[in-house]
């Protein structure tokens, strides 16, 4: 009997991909607080979901048409739910970031990042249980 890791696992490994991608995205944000013009952005996580759920998955879609064009398989457009977010107050130098936000979302993903990973580990102890027979 084979065990199929999509079923086993379930979407806590492409809720714990996403909490990865979406940590790089609002750490670029913080990042580029300073940055004139700069456009923050965050991932929706329905978005996200309802893609993966549909099979609807398309990604990034475009063709290198020059040896020189940068590879488009490392963009994080990739993700469905990449959106510019909202500012609340933006500022008079077009940048929309806001520290506190960014800061606070930041948080909030890594904690939702760990409790992905918790869900994760806690589903392979159960597979390594059953495996043994315990």
């Amino acid at each position: 009997m084979t065990i199929n890791f999509d079923n086993a696992l379930g979407i806590h490994e492409k809720a714990l991909t996403f909490r990865g991608q979406r940590a790089a995205v609002l750490a670029n944000n913080v990042a580029n607080s300073e940055t004139p013009n700069y456009k923050a952005r965050d991932l929706d996580f329905q978005a996200v979901l309802a893609a993966q759920q549909s099979g609807d998955d398309k990604g990034f879609a475009a063709s290198t048409t020059h040896s020189r064009h940068i590879n488009t398989e490392s963009l994080l457009d990739q993700a469905a739910g990449l959106r510019f977010r909202t500012p609340l107050q933006p500022s008079l130098d077009g940048n929309t970031v806001d520290a506190d936000v960014e800061q606070s979302a930041f948080a909030k993903n890594a904690i939702e990042l760990q409790a992905s990973f918790t869900f994760l580990n806690s589903k392979f102890k159960g597979l390594m249980t059953a495996l043994r027979g315990e």
